[in-house]
């Protein structure tokens, strides 16, 4: 009898303390699949928060930030998440409408280190946690005269490029702003001088730049960080970003969260962290962007990354209100 006594008392123990393991909360975040991806941030800003969160992080890697967002759509207020990760400024405004999102209630003054261009920072919803600038990249080994201005790209016959489709993929949506911010109203002229060059649009970020990888094309619609990337991981430095006369276009990256999360006390917990130097720091050579965080810090391969003279960025205002123009006008140009 003792001995059955025994094994019911150790038995519960047990029971009870996987009980408390499993009752651990757990923190649901959207983000793009190269953000989730073992070779992405997300596994080491997993490790880092749940240091002290006494919480289980999930991350539930989608196509692109576009995707993250159709998804949230979709699910409305049943939604999952907790936290959407990787959305950025051309998708804020469209993302505040659908009132799926809440206050952050984060103080962000003093905290960020973006560039002049963006102006100070005072989306209530919206915490920025990296930066950069869409660019074509090259090999130069392949491409040893790439062109230097925008105008120089359209003009030239010799070249093969692959880009992203604005609907599916965020560098696409940046490049059909960086186009409109540029030239606009002659932005659909554009499409139509650019569409002969083109190998082809892919979906996503990943299909085109492997082509690119392959030879396939001599430059890719990317961002002016990527040549970081074979520098530092590859000590390669072949791979390059066209600097533009009439500027690049910017992206920042955000995140924000739902109003439908059960535990907003935790997914603020994780936004006041991954403004923070620990995360930060993990940002640049993982997610190879520019830190937006006053505390982050880039190594030294990205001091011979491309330095726009000028930047463009539309308010997420501008941009809700002419995205389905424009991607009309992106549609028609390059199908003529």
């Amino acid at each position: 009898m003792l001995k059955y006594l025994l094994t019911f008392i150790i038995a519960t123990g047990i029971a009870v303390t996987m009980a408390k393991a499993d009752d651990k909360p757990e923190l649901v975040i959207y983000t793009y699949d190269s953000f989730a991806s073992e070779w992405g941030p997300g596994p080491q800003i997993k490790a880092e928060f749940e240091k002290t969160c006494n919480c289980t992080v999930t991350f539930v890697g989608l196509d692109s930030s576009v995707g993250v967002l159709g998804r949230i759509q979709l699910e409305g207020a049943s939604s999952k998440a907790d936290i959407a990760l990787g959305l950025d400024t051309s998708l804020t405004s469209i993302a505040a409408k659908t009132n799926l999102f809440a206050p952050h209630h984060l103080e962000t003054r003093g905290k960020l280190a973006l560039p002049d261009d963006v102006g100070f920072w005072d989306d209530p919803n919206f915490v920025p946690f990296d930066w950069g600038y869409f660019a074509f990249n090259y090999d130069k080994q392949r491409l040893n005269n790439a062109p230097r201005s925008f105008d120089e790209l359209l003009a030239r016959d010799d070249l093969k490029i692959v880009i992203q489709d604005p609907r599916t993929a965020t560098p696409g949506l940046g490049l059909m702003l960086w186009v409109n911010a540029i030239y606009g109203d002659q932005a659909p002229e554009v499409w139509k001088k650019l569409a002969p060059k083109l190998v082809t649009v892919t979906k996503g970020w990943w299909d085109a730049y492997s082509m690119f990888l392959e030879g396939e094309a001599d430059m890719v619609l990317s961002y002016s960080t990527s040549p970081a990337y074979h520098m530092i991981a590859e000590e390669k430095d072949h791979y390059a970003a066209a600097s533009f006369a009439e500027g690049h276009y910017m992206q920042v990256e955000v995140a924000g969260i739902l109003k439908s999360s059960t535990k907003p006390a935790l997914a603020r917990l994780f936004l006041q962290k991954l403004m923070e130097k620990d995360m930060q720091s993990i940002l640049p050579t993982t997610n190879w962007m520019y830190p937006a965080s006053a505390f982050g810090q880039v190594p030294e391969g990205f001091g011979g990354l491309i330095k726009p003279a000028k930047s463009h960025l539309f308010s997420p205002e501008v941009v809700a209100q002419n995205r389905d123009q424009w991607v009309k006008d992106w549609v028609e140009g390059l199908s003529q």
